[in-house]
């Protein structure tokens, strides 16, 4: 079985720094687990890793998609799985960082993610629910999905109608529940290592990096994504754009604005940290205290490698 580490947790508590170190010492090679990263000129707000901070280190998954192409989970999962086999076969180590909850847990655990094929069906379905969420709120489409398959509707919260919607399809196009779509153990083997730190230092760091971003030329970057009709892609859904363009239309303040911004990247750290502890087996560490180290860390690796 194919052995992969994955390096999850919120933003700011050190999970570049930490893959760079153990790629450098494990022969890895690092896969992005980022579901906005894979997006091109999208830099600042994304806070993508530069070339010079990849320190020689190959990176994959990053600036594979133009700004009006969608982009799913199975998609990440059938990418991210063909690199990790790519990798494996150079004789180094596949490492997935960062990223979204939903798409490491499709990967980790192999989920089924049936009816991917999107074509005018698709379209026709996702258009339906969505005219449905503007007329009647998105809550009015949870409940569809709950008198169809209450299980999944229990597993997915009223408030992400992306995923509301997708199970939705799935159904309709597979006559399948989608809380029973089939599903095979993954033929990787992964130790996830989390990242985190005290809940107030987080969210200060979490401040410090979005007054960073703005200094680094974010402004410029989402105004570029807002004028190339950003609000209507996948793309400019992302947390440090989508809370500009209100700005960028007259209709709020910079400054309310960049604290939005803030507000969303703490809320998001909080989603993700109960994801990671509620629904996938993560080991914990704490680097921005210094109560965990990252020789430990890496002395941990090598002992799950080994076994």
């Amino acid at each position: 079985m194919t052995k992969a580490i994955a390096i999850v947790g919120p933003t700011a508590v050190g999970k570049t720094a930490l893959s760079i170190q153990l790629a450098h010492d494990l022969n890895g090679e690092v896969i992005s687990g980022d579901s906005m990263q894979i997006y091109r000129h999208l830099d600042i707000g994304t806070a993508k890793i530069t070339p010079a901070e990849m320190d020689g280190i190959p990176h994959h998954l990053i600036d594979i998609r133009d700004l009006n192409q969608r982009f799913s989970a199975a998609e990440f999962q059938k990418l991210a799985n063909e690199q990790i086999d790519q990798i494996t076969a150079r004789h180094h180590l596949p490492m997935v960082v960062g990223g979204t909850g939903f798409y490491l847990q499709t990967l980790t655990e192999n989920l089924a993610l049936g009816a991917d094929h999107f074509d005018e069906q698709s379209q026709r379905i996702r258009d339906y629910w969505h005219q449905m969420a503007d007329q009647k709120g998105p809550e009015a489409v949870w409940k569809q999905l709950y008198q169809k398959d209450p299980q999944a509707a229990k597993q997915i919260p009223v408030g992400n109608l992306r995923r509301v919607i997708r199970a939705l399809e799935v159904i309709e196009k597979t006559g399948q529940l989608f809380s029973q779509q089939t599903q095979t153990k993954s033929d990787n083997e992964f130790l996830l290592i989390g990242l985190t730190t005290e809940r107030s230092v987080l969210y200060e760091r979490i401040n410090q990096r979005v007054d960073l971003m703005i200094k680094e030329g974010l402004l410029d970057e989402a105004r570029w994504l807002y004028e190339q009709g950003g609000e209507n892609y996948q793309s400019g859904k992302g947390i440090g754009y989508r809370e500009l363009f209100p700005y960028f239309k007259g209709e709020t303040t910079l400054a309310d604005a960049i604290a939005k911004i803030k507000q969303d990247s703490r809320h998001y750290a909080k989603r993700q940290l109960t994801w990671f502890r509620n629904k996938m087996n993560v080991q914990w560490y704490d680097l921005v205290s210094g109560r965990n180290t990252t020789n430990e860390i890496e002395a941990d690796v090598k002992e799950w490698l080994k076994n």
